[in-house]
């Protein structure tokens, strides 16, 4: 029987994720268990080697992919399996029951993929009574308008339009999720944890300062209940487990929080939170472990986070 104070974590695409390690083992000493943690990639020589294994698979999309992490998950013992992009969430959501004895708080794979299709979330949100910014089909659109590819990730091929010509020659139209462009605007992510029965220990708010490649590289926790509440009712809605962001727009004009986005995973700037002080990292393996847990609400308002660059070096590669 294999030693409950030593936890192996399977971290799939979280190759740039150091922090997020550091803190997974910070936890595991806090909970009286080592962390081991692998990393399943497409290369092995990715910043993630600095903090553990790295294992090389195959891409999310290859038919092989689920077998070949059920192998690998099986070969290490993995006691938790963590997804860290949405591709990711997908696999982990196809794999799950395949793992009965791996904890991978993820939600269902039907769920996930709502989510990760823009114009397919949008209905959902809608369907359900969520505030979101006015959404246009190709026939009523007005300008101006943001376009958002369906499926993108990483805020790419994002555009703002303010010539109705412009956007009506935009190629592919329909892979697109068309919204009114609101200017004067903020954004906030809100970080969650939801225990697998459902109860929503954290929701932290923090201010998107500033964005580089769709990823947070500068954030500040805001004590915000109405938007905490917001998030909680999304996770209650969608019936959601494990760790969730939530992210909303902030209409300045007309002082209304519109719901953008619900990603069933944890967010690139999760780590403001995490030093603002809630323990989610804590929560992940002590769920794995069944210890009990419980709500956190006395993390650090204004927590400010901001980011740097930290080389890895691979030699004789």
């Amino acid at each position: 029987m294999k030693d409950p104070r030593h936890i192996t974590i399977l971290m799939l695409g979280g190759g740039r994720r150091v922090s997020m390690a550091e803190f997974l083992k910070e936890s595991g000493r806090r909970l009286g268990a080592e962390v081991q943690v692998v990393g399943y990639e497409l290369v092995t020589k990715v910043p993630l080697a600095a903090a553990g294994k790295i294992v090389q698979g195959f891409a999310w999309d290859d038919p092989r992919v689920v077998d070949d992490i059920v192998r690998v998950a099986r070969e290490l013992e993995a006691d938790i399996l963590l997804p860290f992009s949405n591709a990711a969430v997908e696999v982990a959501a196809r794999v799950k029951s395949l793992l009965p004895d791996t904890f991978s708080p993820v939600c269902d794979a039907e769920t996930a993929a709502v989510f990760f299709d823009k114009i397919e979330a949008a209905k959902a949100f809608k369907a359900a009574g969520m505030p979101i910014p006015r959404t246009y089909s190709v026939i009523n659109a007005e300008i101006p308008a943001i376009a958002k590819p369906r499926h993108g990730r990483f805020s790419r091929g994002i555009k703002v339009f303010t010539n109705m010509d412009d956007l009506m020659q935009l190629r592919d139209i329909k892979q697109y999720l068309i919204q009114a462009y609101i200017p004067n605007h903020k954004e906030y992510t809100v970080d969650c944890y939801v225990t697998q029965a459902g109860q929503v220990l954290c929701a932290v708010p923090r201010l998107r300062l500033e964005i580089s490649g769709g990823e947070s590289t500068r954030a500040l926790t805001c004590r915000l209940p109405e938007l905490q509440q917001m998030a909680t009712d999304v996770i209650h809605a969608f019936n959601l487990r494990g760790p969730v962001n939530v992210q909303y727009l902030y209409d300045e004009d007309r002082d209304r929080y519109l719901l953008l986005e619900v990603n069933p995973r944890l967010a690139s700037g999760v780590i403001c939170s995490i030093r603002a002080g809630a323990p989610i990292t804590d929560y992940i393996i002590g769920e794995s472990l069944g210890i009990p847990l419980h709500p956190c609400d006395d993390w650090s308002d204004n927590t400010l986070m901001t980011r740097y660059w930290k080389e890895v070096i691979f030699y004789n590669s």
